[in-house]
């Protein structure tokens, strides 16, 4: 696992060269009492037979609480600021049967990339990633890098853990960064937790179905929040005996509704029913893409560094702004 994080921070210094420079033009100095921030942030339609406006800058507010935060700059993510890394996270537990045809639509998607667009491929395993495409603007290769997932259970499946391990040996650059997962989000490695017996403390721990979102999707989130990386979804079932449980189903489902919604990105599903077809969500999923703003604003520091939550949002007629609910706030001078 390490050789391969390894290899997307080298590869992420490859990136710097061929794609554009950083995204955001001179900014503006900062007072000394408050910071800058930056987050990408996506313009949706709220209706979608309906225009998508231009957002200006004066058109987003960001509040903390009832507070106010000045926006300084919105830069839409095109032309020569459309630089964007795509890493494509693949469960190897995902039943083939299930997610074989829609591999297909995954390859069409993937080759229909803008040149501004590397995308790399790996496949989640042993609470950890195994690469099997650096980023790359060959998007022809990147599509054939793609092979039917394993269909079957490792030591530790965690696709939370997973994650973690991508965004933590993640080459950090001034472009955008977004994962695609594709999984069922069941944590197999937690699984089961022991509670106290109701029979009496005589009779020692039972162990129960988890009973809850696994407490490793919280640290994702967290942790892509705090790395600015955008996390989307494709639902798909998986195999074994979690895959065919109603509730650890709905748990893995929660588990990635709760990441994306957090991260600014969107999960695609039809409730823990298999998609018949990736096609019409990975066309929702680059509608996304290609709405996407940098947003400078300036915030309170604290004493520390630190996630700060706020409030992205607009008022433009069928915009609805999807964005991470916190953001990485330096400490003050």
């Amino acid at each position: 696992m390490n050789s391969n994080l390894l290899r997307i921070a080298t590869f992420g210094l490859l990136c710097a060269a061929l794609l554009p420079a950083a995204p955001l033009p001179a900014q503006e100095k900062a007072a000394p009492s408050k910071v800058q921030v930056h987050v990408v942030i996506s313009d949706v339609a709220e209706r979608g037979d309906a225009e998508l406006p231009r957002l200006k800058q004066e058109d987003v507010k960001v509040k903390r609480g009832k507070t106010n935060l000045q926006v300084t700059q919105l830069i839409p993510a095109q032309g020569e600021n459309a630089a964007l890394q795509l890493m494509i996270l693949i469960d190897d537990t995902l039943n083939t049967s299930a997610v074989g045809n829609n591999l297909n639509d995954l390859r069409d998607f993937i080759k229909a990339q803008p040149a501004s667009t590397v995308v790399g491929i790996a496949y989640m395993s042993n609470a950890g990633i195994s690469v099997v495409q650096n980023f790359t603007q060959d998007h022809e290769a990147a599509a054939k890098a793609i092979r039917l997932p394993r269909g079957v259970l490792s030591t530790a499946d965690s696709p939370y853990l997973s994650l973690i391990a991508l965004v933590k040996g993640w080459q950090q650059q001034n472009v955008r960064r977004v994962v695609l997962m594709v999984t069922d989000g069941i944590d197999r490695l937690r699984g089961e937790k022991p509670e106290p017996n109701q029979m009496g403390p005589s009779f020692g721990p039972v162990y129960h179905s988890m009973p809850s979102i696994s407490v490793d999707a919280t640290s994702a989130s967290e942790i892509s929040q705090r790395y600015n990386v955008l996390v989307f979804s494709l639902y798909s079932p998986g195999v074994g005996r979690a895959g065919r449980s109603s509730w650890d189903l709905q748990t893995g489902l929660s588990g990635l509704s709760k990441i994306a919604e957090e991260t600014g990105g969107e999960c695609y599903s039809l409730g823990t029913s298999a998609l018949v077809s990736f096609q019409p969500y990975l066309q929702t999923f680059q509608k996304t893409l290609d709405n996407q703003y940098y947003l400078v604003f300036l915030a309170e520091p604290g004493k520390k560094p630190g996630l700060q939550r706020v409030k992205i949002e607009t008022e433009v007629s069928n915009s609805e702004i999807i964005a991470p609910d916190n953001v990485w706030v330096s400490a003050g001078k």
